[in-house]
């Protein structure tokens, strides 16, 4: 490690490395150092705290003066002698500084796997429910806070939305907190801890073989659009923004068979279309050709997303409140009425094997599924054979 008097001069002189970097020690100030890399020279200063070797970084030489890096350097020997750690309260600020509207933009841009529902719902949170802590420092939103806003929340929103909304903070927390040592425990942690959390009930909601026929009725009063979004929600168990989502792209009708290139979990889902499905399809291919949308709207997002109204018109005529998930639910129920084994129903909903040695052995592919999907489909048509589905359908066309 060479040493020299540091002047204006000597540092300009001082050649870059071809590889790697240098340091060089200044011979009027022991501790200040220059350490020199393949594209920069950059003034530091070195130390013991608490017996620790610690390296600061002062300033690059194109910017700041030698006699000035000197003194900044002669500044933080003495911090050092006195025990302070510059580097820890240079992390320290910049902990301090990160604002709640900050974080959230932080994790969304790190979390880029996240799919367009989740991060509209944490937006939703940010926005709405935590609009007036947006320029908080995430260090300053303390475990009272939480607790009281949860409270509010619950009374003014209802109390599964005010558990969405912690659940949404307690996360990107977390993801803050990682970048820190030193970062104060989580705050939302008092739900926890205190057994604030509001007791969700699961919703069991499902249309029934008894009730399927009249749904089915009522469903075949809707428009088109509606009438076939309600029917692959039914005969696939997707999603509602699966279905809302479906382009024209991932569908191959010659194979039967759809894609969903990313679901709510993050993988891709492929599934085989059941002659109905097929026979639907087509007759919509013919309909909206000119969109890449199986179900175009003139919503922002191009297609449908929204499906309150036309369920409701259906609850109306047939006296059954359901939703969208509840389809997803008499799908899932009819399969396993079927005895169709245990893997393909969960691939058949996209869901995870997690923690399953043997599952994850197993490969289904979409025609491993062909059979199932057709003996699901076949039972729902029986169980509204009453309303001569196919046919009506057909006639509608």
């Amino acid at each position: 490690m060479s040493a020299f008097k540091f002047t204006k001069r000597s540092v300009e002189n001082v050649e870059l490395p071809q590889s790697g970097q240098v340091l060089y020690r200044d011979t009027m100030l022991p501790g200040f150092g220059l350490r020199v890399g393949q594209r920069s020279k950059v003034f530091v200063v070195e130390g013991q705290v608490n017996r620790r070797t610690k390296r600061v970084t002062i300033g690059r030489t194109d910017v700041m003066s030698v006699d000035d890096a000197r003194k900044r350097a002669m500044a933080t020997l003495s911090e050092m002698a006195a025990g302070k750690d510059p580097a820890a309260e240079k992390r320290k600020a910049a902990m301090e500084a990160i604002t709640l509207d900050q974080a959230f933009n932080a994790f969304f841009t790190a979390r880029t796997a996240l799919a367009a529902h989740t991060v509209d719902l944490y937006s939703r949170t940010q926005k709405l429910y935590l609009k007036d802590w947006q320029k908080t420092a995430m260090v300053k939103i303390s475990r009272q806070m939480v607790l009281k806003r949860h409270q509010r929340i619950a009374k003014e929103n209802g109390e599964v939305t005010a558990n969405n909304v912690m659940r949404h903070l307690r996360s990107v927390y977390n993801f803050t907190a990682a970048g820190f040592e030193e970062f104060p425990a989580n705050p939302v942690t008092i739900l926890t801890q205190g057994r604030a959390w509001y007791p969700e009930k699961r919703r069991r909601g499902v249309v029934s073989a008894q009730n399927l026929p009249d749904w089915w009725a009522a469903v075949m009063e809707e428009p088109d659009y509606s009438r076939d979004f309600l029917f692959v929600a039914l005969f696939t168990g997707m999603r509602r923004a699966e279905v809302g989502g479906l382009r024209w792209e991932n569908i191959n009708l010659p194979a039967r068979t759809l894609h969903i290139p990313t679901t709510k979990n993050g993988d891709p889902l492929d599934l085989p279309l059941s002659d109905f499905l097929v026979d639907l399809l087509r007759a919509r291919r013919a309909w909206v050709a000119a969109s890449p949308w199986v179900f175009p709207s003139v919503s922002k997002a191009g297609h449908i997303v929204e499906t309150k109204k036309f369920t409701a018109r259906v609850t109306e005529r047939c006296g059954l409140d359901f939703t969208m998930h509840d389809l997803r639910r008499t799908f899932i129920t009819i399969a396993e009425s079927l005895d169709i084994p245990h893997y393909a129903l969960k691939r058949l909903l996209n869901h995870r094997i997690s923690g399953d040695v043997t599952g994850g052995y197993i490969v289904i592919d979409s025609e491993r599924l062909r059979g199932p999907v057709e003996k699901v489909a076949a039972a729902i048509l029986r169980s509204v054979q009453s309303s001569e589905p196919k046919t009506a359908l057909l006639a509608a066309e």
